[in-house]
């Protein structure tokens, strides 16, 4: 529980200096005599959760286990709330701390209480809720969307913010591209992301799918999955039908490669690809002579 009782840090540009904003503070006292903008004790009863939280899942052992925390300890980090109106607060961040809260039966909770519109609600929640170590990949994929549709940031600016990679935001907006089956299965823990990356560039949904299936029946690792991608192994549809690697056609920038690649070597040159995205290139030479040019070139 040691998540609870520090706050991580290194949030770079996120909700901390979102929240450090003297545009989200407010120093007026609320009808219970409440300073806005610091930590007070509010009723649980008049806090409503954040319709614009990311998570959707929550592990109800997980939250049995933070609510006898709780129960025992308290509320070491407070929630973070704004003001919707009369003795009514709206969640910024810190569901689980609040849903756990409701399960220990407490009827205060300590919270920053601040004030923001609903842009920067979400871009608060979005944020706060990206740093969190126990998001599943799927969850912090969506969070990445929403920050890219919804608040109207780029790619680049959203590396900023939150402190990650490019290359990270991209693999993982990458996995949103999978079937609705392959995203739950991310959820669920029933494959890793690792396993995700290799299947999103495998094929089509169907192919997909059997990959998917195939990674749970067999309990294939990451590598494993990557050697039956790449060496095209034979698959097998729920009806036991098997499907096998058929050619596929070469794009137009595949093809111009080929043709250039045949005239530097002045040798016959084809490229093959399946529909399982494996293929190779092979490179025909007629006598040892032959090869030994073609080897000369290429190591130029």
């Amino acid at each position: 529980m040691s998540s609870n009782i520090k706050k991580k840090g290194g949030l770079g540009r996120g909700l901390g200096a979102l929240l450090e904003n003297a545009s989200t503070d407010i120093t007026s006292r609320d009808n219970e005599g409440n300073v806005l903008g610091s930590i007070s004790m509010i009723s649980i009863s008049n806090i409503e959760a954040n319709p614009f939280n990311p998570r959707t899942h929550f592990e109800e052992e997980a939250l049995k286990e933070l609510s006898v925390s709780i129960a025992t300890h308290g509320i070491i980090q407070p929630l973070t709330v704004r003001k919707l109106g009369v003795d009514t607060y709206q969640l910024i961040s810190g569901e689980r701390r609040f849903r756990a809260s409701q399960l220990a039966g407490l009827t205060e909770v300590p919270a920053y209480i601040r004030v923001a519109n609903d842009q920067t609600m979400l871009e608060m929640a979005l944020v706060e809720n990206i740093q969190r170590e126990d998001l599943n990949a799927i969850e912090v994929a969506l969070s990445y969307q929403r920050l890219i549709e919804e608040c109207n940031l780029t790619q680049e600016q959203m590396s900023q913010k939150i402190a990650k990679s490019r290359s990270s935001i991209t693999n993982h907006l990458r996995l949103l591209k999978l079937p609705v089956e392959i995203q739950k299965g991310v959820r669920d823990g029933k494959i890793s992301m690792g396993h995700a990356r290799a299947i999103v560039s495998a094929g089509d949904e169907e192919l997909q799918l059997l990959l998917f299936n195939r990674v749970i029946e067999d309990q294939l690792s990451v590598r494993e999955l990557e050697i039956v991608i790449r060496e095209g192994l034979t698959l097998t549809k729920p009806t036991g039908k098997k499907i096998k690697p058929s050619s596929v056609a070469l794009n137009s920038s595949q093809e111009t490669f080929c043709y250039y690649f045949k005239d530097k070597l002045s040798s016959k040159v084809d490229i093959k690809k399946s529909n399982l995205g494996s293929g190779k290139i092979t490179i025909h030479f007629d006598s040892e002579i032959d090869l030994n040019r073609i080897i000369e070139i290429l190591n130029k």
